[in-house]
């Protein structure tokens, strides 16, 4: 093989993919496209304008030449406060193919989270959007470690963009194995301090292979659109490098992700693929009541992660758009998606049967796998997961053993191998001595018409004993109260057993989440 190069046997199930020993990801991600005479279509589409191939891959190789002449040397990280723009296209790979560490980071943080990543990372160089100086500049005062370079990705002075325009084209990819460190992603923080997951160069391969092409089939015709952020592991697949391996079209929509505004992109670029999250497919719905001319017929498949997908969000979004909900779970860990729902094989109420390339075990306390049907630890072991946190040993130890990987994830899996989440190892509550899911609960009040959003979590009674407590979202706050309370109640009632309702109400505006969209239970419990 040559360098650099990956041969994918596609003959088998799972494919069988080869890397040469001298391997950087970038030149089979964006080189790749010009031998392959795409350079002069379009790669990345957004309202700023269209990039192509050839466009692409020119600025990755003037913008890892600018990051060169900064002074970096192999494996400094690049610390990234970028909105999703061509040029995070250009820093990612430009970065990875001059031979530095991205570290892309979650840009609704604070000044001391980012402080505290500065720190944490000791990074060369920090890049960021001017949409987010309010908590960078105070970031970079605040950390003890001060990174050599910081610059503005767009505007006046000394950008990025300035820099990449007034460097050269040519860029020979720095030698790299395929198991060598090549970028970082944090995780969300959902408690604690956000961790620095360290992935390798094949990872991006081993996803965009076994999930994007071989389960989802996105194609070099799709139009892949994501209202989950580049900046975190779900939208780094679905708007960057599902599209860029397939050799397709990446749409790009830098504000947040309200549902108008996502009907909107979807209708403009006649987006094939779409991906979102529960909750904003619960608010599409309703914006569906208001306005049903939005024009969906470009796409082929709906996708969802960042929490279990609601059985009743699903039948109802197949109703208004004809569409089915392709629910999955994925990691920061594990890069993306790697148990799932797919094209031809949709199980409601559960995230789906395992990515093929990859293996999955539920384990009890005692560390023994369970019976199928009984709930325990979800663990993953496949060619994806991360090789360690940075700086945090024990983490490390605690979460990765013998290639396995602990999700934190509580699931059980039926006798057809779909597997079901029953909400995260630590929002699991015992009532009554029985181990009941707060997911279960949730779908089941989401499934009412008069509800938008539910959260679950354990609460003591008057004898210091758990029981669930309800936090809700309305689709109508109005219809708050008494009567709605004693509806909801009986609702639940007839559909769960009998331990397992709501024992309080309360109806909220909204709910904390992480930005992939997942709800901070513990908020509540603390709260």
């Amino acid at each position: 093989m040559r360098d650099h190069t990956v041969n994918i046997d596609r003959s088998v199930s799972p494919a069988r993919i080869d890397f040469a020993p001298v391997f950087n990801v970038a030149v089979p991600f964006i080189d790749r496209h010009l031998e392959e005479g795409r350079a002069k279509k379009i790669a990345i589409r957004a309202d700023a304008g269209d990039v192509t191939y050839g466009e692409l891959a020119e600025n990755v190789n003037r913008c890892g030449n600018a990051l060169t002449a900064l002074g970096l040397s192999k494996g400094d990280r690049v610390l990234m406060v970028v909105k999703d723009c061509a040029e995070f296209f250009y820093a990612f790979w430009g970065a990875i193919k001059a031979g530095f560490v991205p570290a892309p980071l979650n840009t609704l943080l604070r000044a001391r989270d980012y402080a505290y990543m500065i720190e944490n990372s000791g990074a060369a160089a920090v890049l960021y959007s001017a949409e987010f100086t309010a908590e960078v500049a105070p970031a970079l005062e605040q950390a003890d470690h001060k990174p050599a370079h910081v610059h503005l990705v767009s505007g006046e002075g000394d950008t990025l963009d300035a820099r990449i325009a007034s460097a050269t084209t040519d860029l020979d990819p720095a030698p790299a194995a395929a198991s060598d460190d090549c970028f970082w992603l944090f995780s969300s923080g959902s408690t604690g301090l956000p961790k620095a997951a360290v992935h390798a160069h094949q990872d991006m391969v081993v996803t965009s292979q076994l999930y994007g092409e071989d389960v989802l089939g996105v194609g070099e015709d799709d139009i892949c659109f994501s209202a989950a952020k580049l900046f975190f592991a779900y939208g780094l697949g679905n708007a960057m490098t599902f599209p860029l391996w397939s050799g397709g079209q990446a749409v790009l929509f830098p504000g947040r992700p309200t549902p108008n505004d996502m009907f909107d992109m979807i209708q403009r670029y006649k987006s094939t693929v779409y991906y979102g999250v529960p909750t904003l497919y619960a608010a599409q719905l309703q914006a569906l009541e208001a306005n049903a001319d939005w024009d969906l017929s470009s796409v082929k498949a709906c996708v969802s992660a960042g929490e279990p997908l609601p059985a009743d969000i699903l039948r109802r979004w197949k109703e208004r758009t004809g569409l089915d909900i392709y629910d999955g779970i994925g990691t920061t860990e594990i890069l993306h998606i790697f148990i799932a729902n797919r094209p031809g094989d949709v199980k409601p109420g559960t995230s789906g049967r395992i990515v093929p390339g990859y293996e999955a075990e539920i384990l009890d306390e005692d560390g023994n796998k369970v019976p199928d049907g009984e709930t325990g630890n979800l663990r993953i072991k496949g060619g994806s997961t991360l090789k360690y946190y940075w700086n945090n040993p024990e983490k490390t130890a605690e979460t990765i053993a013998d290639g396995w990987v602990n999700t934190g994830d509580t699931y059980s899996r039926d006798a057809d191998g779909y597997f079901v989440c029953h909400g995260r190892s630590d929002d699991m509550m015992k009532v009554g001595g029985i181990w009941c899911s707060p997911v279960e609960i949730e779908a089941e009040l989401v499934a009412h018409p008069k509800v938008l959003e539910a959260a679950i979590v354990g609460r003591p009674d008057a004898d210091d004993l758990i029981k669930p407590e309800a936090h809700i979202i309305l689709n109508d706050p109005a219809d708050a109260g008494d009567a709605l309370e004693e509806e909801l109640l009986a609702h639940v009632k007839a559909n769960l057993a009998p331990y397992k309702y709501p024992r309080w109400f309360n109806f909220v505006e909204e709910l904390p989440k992480t930005a992939t969209g997942k709800i901070q239970r513990y908020k509540l419990r603390s709260g």
